[in-house]
């Protein structure tokens, strides 16, 4: 058991909650905190990635913590739905940190030991979300994760605007945390134990079925920024500091699509077609509320936020057409949409957590977020130009980059509505892929914008003509956690093959032995191991 996925998961977790303890002793270990532990927390990062990665190949394994409650132990279980999510924790959690350790490098050493202890505690708090097997630990892991990512939100709590963002940001999510406990209850029915094999064997009448869809869908959705609940969303993000919007953005709101995923495919299960539904109308007036707010703001990071909205509606989209298509019992369709739903989880954790790495080494350098006074940034910040030019190319969905990917698998999710019998189901699917199409077309516009205007053009103001082109570019460390994630964008779009194996995996495990309906996401015989 020593180096199973699970024990080297559960390992990493532990780890990361050392490194939190280890930066407050002796008091304010400002060395410890500025040298060791975020590098430290990129490497276990690094582990837990390839932790996760073997998980999904792998059998799912149960282990028993002897803490909690007297009746109510800790149960920890890795299957390939969590080894997915906790590859995604881990690799895009290594690169932010990488740069955590240059961005957070001249904090003043209180300050600085108490963002090293809640970030990793953020961290393994996520861990223990993707890793809990009954209610109980799943929901102290996700309040921890709530709590600890407050705490960073309001780092700079000295101002009003700051401390008001991260009270919206706590108040939604506790009124998350509520349905998401209220679902579990009705799951529960008042019979057996909390663990979620327990869960998954209880046998619910269809409208108490519903009930725990709509209390999961919400309570899920609070955490990732659906509509209407994403206002905490533009608010908490700009005020954070910028690796803990990389992170908030970028994982966080996936733990949520996970908890949504866990609960309605796997634990409710006997999906029905009308719950897709629900998911799709509310993931297109996600999808289309988020990029159109997003045109209209000048504040980088506010955005950027608004995108993550447009985002999480896009994996709305892939969850809702996948429930869609096996509540009507094509089972092969809906492994391919659910497969483009977490292809592009994965794609928006790598772009949109550069995309905030970018625009937090604008805000080091220049002291700017406001799109109006910035200007000409390539001439100082080249390399930052760089990588933040692959980041925009990749929420735009342009090859051969990642965001491209998983759009059009979403697409051609869609075109499988041809096999659906019920006629008005079957015209409104090419309808909420038309809502994908046009908020590509914007998306490609609004970065357009952003991209010209920050990096090309002219400052705005006469007051910051000079001072912004001859600003100072991102500092070393802060340049290779860039790196690792422009990295990951060109990974993602050019070897998708290898990933959509993976994901297919996954798939099989929520909805049992069937292979996606498509010819180009499975091997082929005859066809030689490289080119997988």
């Amino acid at each position: 058991m020593a180096s199973s996925p699970l024990a080297g998961s559960l390992l990493v977790a532990v780890g990361w909650l050392a490194v939190a303890v280890l930066g407050l002793v002796p008091t304010n270990n400002a060395f410890f905190a500025r040298r060791i532990a975020f590098p430290l927390g990129a490497a276990a990062g690094v582990a837990l990635a390839a932790f996760g990665l073997q998980a999904v190949w792998l059998p799912p394994q149960i282990l028993t913590l002897p803490l909690g409650l007297p009746d109510l132990p800790f149960h920890l279980r890795v299957d390939p739905l969590a080894g997915f999510f906790l590859m995604l924790l881990g690799s895009v959690s290594a690169g932010i940190s990488v740069y955590a350790a240059g961005y957070f490098g001249n904090e003043p050493s209180g300050r600085l030991t108490l963002i090293s202890l809640q970030y990793h505690v953020f961290l393994a708090s996520m861990a223990f979300v993707l890793l809990a097997d009954d209610a109980y630990l799943f929901m102290v892991a996700w309040e921890t994760m709530a709590l600890s990512s407050y705490f960073l939100v309001i780092t700079d709590h000295q101002q009003p605007a700051i401390r008001s963002a991260g009270f919206l940001y706590l108040l939604i999510a506790h009124l998350g945390a509520i349905a998401i406990l209220l679902c579990f209850g009705v799951l529960h029915g008042g019979r057996g134990d909390y663990t979620f094999d327990a869960l998954r064997a209880a046998q619910l009448q269809p409208a108490w079925a519903t009930v725990a869809f709509l209390l999961a869908f919400f309570g899920f959705g609070a955490k990732a920024g659906m509509l209407p609940l994403h206002a905490w969303l533009p608010e908490a993000h700009p005020a954070a500091p910028s690796p803990v919007s990389a992170l908030m953005s970028g994982i966080m709101l996936k733990t949520a699509i996970y908890g949504m995923v866990r609960v309605i495919f796997d634990l409710i299960g006997n999906l029905r077609w009308e719950w897709g539904m629900v998911v799709l109308t509310v993931g297109a007036a996600t999808t289309l509320f988020g990029v159109l707010y997003a045109l209209m703001q000048h504040d980088l990071k506010r955005l950027l936020a608004y995108h993550s909205v447009e985002n999480i509606g896009i994996i709305l989209l892939g969850l809702g057409m996948s429930m869609v298509f096996i509540g009507f019992g094509h089972a092969a369709a809906g492994v391919l949409a659910l497969i483009a739903a977490l292809y592009h989880t994965l794609n928006h954790a790598v772009f949109k957590g550069l995309l905030f790495l970018g625009a937090g080494s604008i805000l080091h350098a220049t002291g700017l977020r406001n799109l109006n006074d910035m200007g000409g940034l390539i001439r100082g910040m080249p390399r930052t130009a760089f990588y933040f030019l692959i980041g925009a190319l990749a929420i735009s969905a342009l090859p051969p980059l990642n965001g491209f990917v998983s759009e059009w698998l979403t697409f051609q999710a869609a075109l499988q509505a041809t096999i659906l019998q019920h006629g008005v189901v079957r015209s409104l699917l090419p309808l909420f892929a038309a809502t994908l199409a046009l908020a590509g077309a914007l998306t490609a516009m609004c970065f357009v914008k952003v991209y010209g205007i920050a990096f090309l053009g002219q400052a705005r103001e006469p007051a910051h003509r000079t001072p912004v082109p001859h600003a100072g570019d991102a500092g070393r460390m802060e340049r290779y956690g860039m790196a690792w994630l422009a990295a990951g964008c060109f990974v993602l779009g050019l070897f998708p093959s290898s990933f959509l194996l993976m994901l297919n995996r996954v798939g099989v495990s929520l909805t049992g032995p069937v292979r996606a309906g498509c010819g180009w996401c499975q091997p082929r015989p005859g066809r030689r191991a490289t080119r997988r």
